[in-house]
């Protein structure tokens, strides 16, 4: 029996396994997710991000990330504050957010660890690239959200988790640190479990406000 890793249910199933892939699907959540036994070690997944190329002044990543910073711009007036969680080790969203007079903190668990931020309250936070590697999602999510000043938003980006196109022929899942994948399904169960009063759901762009 293996639970799932976002609401605990004992009633999954899975829906691909070869060598160096196991992933379930869960009934009553909708997660899919990686078996937890071939979960990377701490120090093995800090290697695999310490390949990720992340140039603050990276023209092509910029675009990537910008309509996270769109978002941001559009929805808050400066000077609001906000958190990068899982920041890792090119915090550009931080960079260009605060090129543009925002104020940023920073958290990330193997780049920049310090927990005092942790210990404040936010406007707004941001995740990019982030919550596919949660292995307790739902207390990742408790923990940002109690981040949250009231009506302070949550944004995300990750790929979601394809609707018709095969499962088996999807590049995201290779990646060894992506253990959990997100739709409509799961994203409104993790808002009703937390607490968060809604979710918005924009292709990569995900939105929850406190």
């Amino acid at each position: 029996m293996i639970q799932c890793i976002l609401c605990g249910s004992p009633d999954t199933s899975t829906v691909y396994r070869e060598r160096n892939h196991h992933f379930l699907k869960c009934s009553v959540c909708s997660s899919t997710f990686r078996d937890p036994a071939t979960f990377l070690s701490f120090e093995e997944e800090q290697d695999r991000y310490l390949s990720h190329n992340n140039d603050v002044n990276d023209p092509d990543y910029r675009q990537f990330v910008s309509p996270l910073v769109t978002a941001v711009v559009t929805a808050f007036p400066k000077p609001a504050e906000g958190l990068d969680f899982g920041a890792g080790t090119g915090p550009v969203i931080a960079h260009m957010l605060g090129e543009k007079g925002f104020t940023i903190e920073l958290y990330d668990p193997f780049f920049h660890p310090d927990k005092s931020v942790l210990e404040k309250y936010y406007d707004f936070i941001v995740c990019c690239e982030v919550i596919e590697h949660f292995h307790h999602p739902i207390q990742e999510f408790e923990l940002l959200h109690s981040l949250l000043n009231p009506g302070g938003k949550l944004y995300c980006m990750t790929d979601p988790l394809p609707k018709y196109n095969s499962f088996a022929a999807w590049y995201y899942k290779e990646d060894p640190t992506h253990v959990i994948f997100y739709t409509e399904e799961n994203l409104n169960h993790i808002k009703n479990a937390v607490g968060f009063s809604e979710v918005s759901i924009s292709n990569r762009l995900i939105t929850f406000r406190r």
